[in-house]
Formats: C-alpha cells, sequence, structure tokens
C-alpha cells in the first residue's frame, strides 16, 4: 500500500515510478480525492464540533432566560444531527474509494531495478556451476519420471488437471528434498521453523498484496477461507497489526507447507509434466527487518537460496528481474533460475524479493526503535529456499542417466534410507 502523504509530497517522483512500471500518472487524481476526503473529513470534525459546542451553549441560554436564544441553538442541533450521517457517509465513501485506488497500484521500483517491459529485459548478474556434459541425449523429466513413480495419471484421474500422485522413492525423493532445505534454512541460516495454517482469512491474504487484485489466482474455500498460495501469506501475517520492539528484529522465518494456486493468469503454461501444479509444496522465508537493513537482508536471503542450488551441485543463474516483470508487491527481486539440460534452458526455481514497507502498511505492522517514541512500518521480505517440485524437476533431468535411472545427490543421502539411485519399474 502506497503512503498518499507520499504522493502529495512527491507527486512526480511517484508518477516516474509508476511510468517505469509502464503505468500512466496517476498521482493528480490521488491528490484530488485525497482532498475531497479530507474536506469531507474537515466537515465533519467541524459539524461535530458546533454540535457539541451549541449543545452547551443552550443550557447557557436558558440560565439567562434567554428562550429564543435556546430554541434557535436547539434548531440548529437538531439540523446537524440530521445532517451528519449523510455527511459521515460521505467522509467514508471518499477513504473507501481512496483505499481501493491505492490498494490497486504496485510497489515502485527500487532505483538500482532495470528498466524492461519483460523477461527478456531481465539482467544476469551471475552464473554458478557448469552444466553437465551427457554422453547421450538428455531428456525430460516429463519422459524419465514416469517409471520412477511419478504418477500424472493417477493425480489427474483424482484431482483433475496439474495434480500428480508420487510413489515409492520419487515420494521419499520429494521429501528428502524440502527436508533437506528446511534443515538447511534452520542450521545454518538463522531461520526460525515454524509450521503455520495453510487455510487464513481475507485479512492476511489482503495484507501480504494477494487481494483484492489476484483473488482468481489463489483457492477460496465454501467458509471463505484461503488456501495459501506461499506461506509467505502465514509467515509475513503473523506479525499483523503488532507493534514490535526493535530488538525483536530481524524476523527470520521459515516454512515448508503446501501450497495452492488455481494458475488462472498462467493458462498453457507448462502444462506438460511436474512443474507448474495447483498443489506443491515449497521452503519459504519471510524476514521482517528495520528499514535500514532490508537491502542487505536481501542479498543474505538470495544466497540462502542459492545454497541449496549448490549444495545439490544444481547448475543456475541469477537475474536481477526488470521493472516490468517484477511481482505486484515487489520493490526488488532477485530470481534464480536452475539448468534443466532436458529442456536445454535456465527455469526459475526461487524468487527472492524486498517489497519495502509495502506489505508492512496494508498490515499495520511498525516498530519502536530503542529509547524513541516515534513508530516506523518495518520492511518485509519474501524468497524461495525453494520450491520442491521444481527442485526434484532439475534433479531428476541433471542426474538422470541413460538407463532412465536417476541417481540421488550426494547431499540428500542421510535423507533417503539407503537408497541412492531411483530405478525405474521393470
Amino acid at each position: 500500500m502506497h503512503d498518499i502523504r507520499f504522493i502529495r509530497e512527491n507527486p512526480e517522483a511517484f508518477d516516474a515510478g509508476l511510468a517505469r512500471r509502464g503505468l500512466p500518472a496517476q498521482a493528480a487524481e490521488l491528490i484530488a480525492l485525497d482532498e475531497e476526503r479530507r474536506a469531507a473529513t474537515t466537515a465533519v470534525q467541524q459539524a461535530q464540533s458546533r454540535r457539541n459546542e451549541a449543545s452547551k451553549l443552550i443550557g447557557a441560554a436558558m440560565a439567562k432566560g434567554d428562550k429564543d436564544g435556546a430554541e434557535a441553538l436547539k434548531a440548529e442541533v437538531a439540523k446537524l444531527k440530521d445532517e451528519m450521517p449523510a455527511m459521515e457517509a460521505r467522509a467514508e465513501e471518499l477513504a473507501q474509494r481512496l483505499k481501493a485506488a491505492l490498494e490497486i497500484i504496485p510497489n515502485l521500483p527500487a532505483s538500482d531495478v532495470p528498466d524492461g517491459a519483460g523477461e527478456e529485459d531481465n539482467v544476469e548478474v551471475s552464473r554458478w556451476g557448469t552444466p553437465r556434459e551427457f554422453t547421450f541425449a538428455p531428456k525430460e523429466h516429463a519422459d524419465i519420471a514416469p517409471a520412477l513413480g511419478m504418477d500424472f495419471e493417477t493425480g489427474a484421474r483424482l484431482s483433475g488437471a496439474r495434480f500428480t500422485f508420487l510413489r515409492g522413492d520419487m515420494a521419499r525423493l520429494h521429501r528428502a528434498l524440502g527436508q533437506f532445505m528446511l534443515d538447511t534454512q534452520t542450521r545454518e541460516q538463522g531461520y526460525e521453523e515454524c509450521n503455520p495454517p495453510v487455510l487464513v482469512g481475507d485479512d492476511a491474504m489482503y495484507g501480504t498484496d494477494k487481494l483484492p487484485k489476484f483473488a482468481e489466482d489463489s483457492f477460496c474455500t465454501t467458509n471463505g477461507r484461503w488456501l495459501i498460495p506461499t506461506s509467505e501469506v502465514s509467515l509475513t501475517a503473523s506479525v499483523m497489526g503488532e507493534l514490535l520492539d526493535e530488538a525483536a528484529l530481524p524476523m527470520r522465518l521459515t516454512a515448508l507447507t503446501l501450497c495452492f494456486r488455481s494458475e488462472a493468469g498462467a493458462a498453457g503454461r507448462d502444462t506438460r509434466g511436474f512443474i507448474r501444479q495447483h498443489q506443491f509444496e515449497k521452503c519459504e522465508l519471510v524476514s521482517i527487518v528495520r528499514p535500514e537493513d532490508s537491502e542487505e537482508e536481501h542479498k543474505k536471503m538470495t544466497r540462502a537460496a542459492e545454497t541449496i542450488l549448490e549444495r545439490l551441485a544444481l547448475p543456475y543463474r541469477k537475474l536481477l528481474l526488470c521493472t516490468g516483470d517484477m511481482g505486484f508487491g515487489a520493490r526488488k527481486t532477485y530470481d534464480l533460475e536452475v539448468w534443466l539440460p532436458g529442456q536445454g534452458a535456465y527455469r526459475e526455481i526461487s524468487s527472492c524479493s524486498n517489497t519495502g514497507d509495502f506489505q508492512a502498511r496494508r498490515m499495520n505492522t511498525r516498530y519502536r526503535a530503542q529509547g524513541e517514541k516515534k513508530t516506523e512500518f518495518v520492511h518485509t521480505l519474501n524468497g524461495s529456499g525453494l520450491a520442491v517440485g521444481r527442485t526434484l524437476v532439475a534433479v531428476i533431468e541433471n542426474y538422470q542417466n541413460a538407463d532412465g535411472s536417476v541417481t540421488v545427490p550426494d547431499a540428500l543421502l542421510p535423507y533417503m534410507g539407503g537408497v541412492t539411485k531411483l530405478e525405474p519399474a521393470a
């Protein structure tokens, strides 16, 4: 959520930020609506003040025997009483209109975010690892995995398209990946393990900028709860409405949870295989920090995600997303893309974003610096450390063998109970 005071004081800078997002100028319209709202609010306050004053003057007039004066004051109070509900309703209507206008405007990009229209304008920051040289033509995971226990047909029969049923060692490898990620983030990167709800209310979704703009991308239950699209929602909203002590910051939270996405905005993309599912697991990373610490925290979070890929010896590249490819709530985002030899391409496996105070304003989450009376909004960050299903895809493709088997990466062997290779069914 944007601060209307910032927009009033910096209209050119606000519109310039929107222009970098490919959006038209909106400052003048927002300021005009805010002025109308403020005028309506002032009118209500003045009417209330005059009503209170006139009510007190009635008694004084009666004490002086000024009956006509008292009657005139009574008439004025009655008139104000009749007029004020409409005035209050108008002020509230304008406040809601302003809120509705502000809540669908994306975050402004940081100054060092490259300009661009889409993913083709993202900037590659670095690469790690050398893609394996195969002695045979590597296959895509969707061609290898069914014989190893990735059952697309049963998943589709049970739940429809973009659901998958994992069996045997494939299911175990999937579980091992999630456990390995969670252990690494908690034991080495300083994140606190959490086990949050995967059903949340409107406030949690709104506070983490998933509502109202992206309602169609998530699943809603018949009683009005939302299946989380990522545990960013639960973890970040865990401090919703709170006033935090500076000593509690930074807060670093992680969770391995099921996630659910309707993929309404991704029709036709990655329909084959395990890359884009309606239900998946992800090891989420969330940080809640002081504003002056968020840039360094963003680097730390991204590095925590990179560590998982390096431990698994999966080649990847890091991209700084351009203005046209960033998410709605982000002011700056790094994407990690893993090498998939079957596709001969790098594909997204993690996205780490700094949202600044954008979510904190929506959640009304502040902190008070030690010795200060003034409070400030915290900064929030979120990232994948990593998406489990996509990491499974990367392991299958990078560790595939000519006979259709898949070798288990060394880092996962402690989790596999002696299984060192996934063998195709006879």
